[in-house]
């Protein structure tokens, strides 16, 4: 009779384990090949494209979109502005958000319990796109990299991560540091953050894709067209091609419209793909270990 059990057991277990990869196999599939179509329509060849609406592997190699994206060297310092905006963005708002959050994850501040409902509130409802302009405007930052920053330096929902995380320690760690003498800078430095380095890398990189996607502030922000972000111009590059007539001084050969915008896709996406594994070990548990506890 047990054993009986443990057959049917078995053959359903199988079943269930069929049923589900073949399930978890199409669902990749679907998320992995309209990117692979991506990647190999901004590779493709003018003829490939204008004959085929699905690509996985172009027949032909072609460049042309991505010499075309390159011609200017203007797109070299659009993505330097990026890179710095995105690595300087992200350690000031990860200095803030640590600095507030640990702070807040103190039981004994006073009119802590105030100030998180502020933080709550602020995820519900903002200012809007004019008084933040007004604002902005206000304290000398239009035109400005900083305009970039400051303005977004502090996710809520981050913060709250964070909050959450540092609460969740034992208070035995903080009464014992002071015992030796440590203050609150002492025992954030040397205990809270190095225990937090799971949340820290998750963190980073939520921070990171945002200054990296940095879009409307800098069209809002940023009169100067020199000091655009790479997503602007690639964004400007896009408009340009869509409206060409097929001529062009720059390059010797012009691709399609739609082989400029697959390649933008890639220029646009693909650093933070490469950045992803590095901190991809420490993603799901560093957003687990905040937001377990509230």
């Amino acid at each position: 009779m047990t054993t009986s059990v443990l057959k049917k057991a078995t053959l359903g277990s199988r079943i269930f384990d069929i049923v589900n990869y073949t399930l978890l196999l199409l669902i990749s599939l679907a998320c992995l090949l309209p990117f692979v179509n991506v990647i190999a329509s901004s590779f493709a060849s003018t003829q490939e494209i204008v004959e085929k609406k699905f690509i996985l592997f172009p027949t032909t190699f072609s460049l042309d979109a991505y010499r075309y994206i390159f011609s200017t060297p203007t797109i070299f310092k659009g993505l330097g502005v990026s890179i710095g905006t995105t690595l300087v963005g992200t350690l000031v708002s990860m200095v803030l958000t640590a600095l507030m959050a640990y702070g807040l994850s103190r039981k004994y501040l006073y009119g802590r319990s105030f100030i998180n409902f502020l933080v709550l509130f602020s995820m519900l409802f903002s200012g809007g796109m004019i008084p933040t302009f007004l604002v902005v405007k206000a304290v000398g930052l239009i035109d400005s990299y900083w305009s970039l920053i400051i303005p977004v330096a502090i996710n809520a929902f981050n913060l709250i991560i964070m909050r959450n995380f540092f609460q969740a320690l034992p208070d035995s760690l903080e009464e014992s540091a002071k015992i030796d003498g440590a203050n609150d800078l002492g025992i954030l430095w040397k205990i809270m953050l190095p225990l937090a380095l799971p949340s820290i890398a998750t963190l980073s990189l939520f921070y990171a894709v945002t200054y990296w996607n940095t879009y409307m502030t800098a069209i809002l922000y940023l009169t100067d067209s020199a000091k655009w972000p790479l997503q602007v111009l690639l964004r400007q590059i896009v408009i340009v091609a869509s409206g060409m007539s097929g001529e062009s001084n720059s390059v010797d050969v012009v691709p399609p419209a739609q082989t400029i915008k697959m390649a933008v896709i890639v220029v646009a996406t693909m650093p933070m793909l490469i950045a992803y594994p590095f901190v991809q070990k420490h993603f799901t548990k560093g957003a687990l270990l905040g937001a377990v506890k509230g």
